[in-house]
């Protein structure tokens, strides 16, 4: 007779099989989804209420709410509207050169964050560069530097 060793007791004791909720619950969680629930025209007013960080936060929520997100353009073209009005050219140039509204936002979002506190005037008085902010720089092209430099020597 052979003996079972005790860790492989142990091991299967501590084992359990893998429960599958009853249907009713399933069709619970069905209805506690609005995006399930609802027409499309409704989710989309819904999310477009919401801000950048929270509509990415929403998008991570569930695969329905990711799905209802993440196909819908207008939702992630509102947003990107908003920062054209830092970075209209490259903004522009990402359109004309058919990256989706999403993929264009994602692109220039931090760099309209950082262009805007450049442009504002936040780093006027910062006289070295261990002075400036870890996050106060991000790969900007001529053009933008040019802008920068523009509104400094106006100040």
């Amino acid at each position: 007779m052979q003996k079972t060793p005790k860790r492989n007791k142990q091991l299967s004791a501590a084992y359990e099989e893998p429960t599958v909720p009853p249907p009713d619950k399933k069709k619970r969680e069905n209805q506690d989804d609005f995006v399930e629930l609802l027409p499309p025209e409704v989710c989309f007013q819904i999310f477009s209420e919401l801000d950048i960080q929270s509509l990415c936060n929403a998008a991570m929520t569930c695969k329905s709410w990711n799905h209802a997100i993440e196909n819908n353009d207008c939702l992630w073209r509102n947003h990107c509207l908003t920062v054209r009005a830092v970075c209209q050219r490259e903004i522009d140039y990402d359109r004309r050169n058919g990256y989706s509204w999403k993929i264009t936002l994602l692109r220039n979002y931090w760099k309209s964050k950082v262009k805007q506190e450049w442009l504002s005037g936040k780093y006027s008085n910062i006289h070295s560069r261990s002075s400036l902010p870890e996050k106060s720089m991000y790969p900007m092209d001529v053009d933008t530097w040019g802008e920068i430099l523009e509104a400094e020597l106006e100040r």
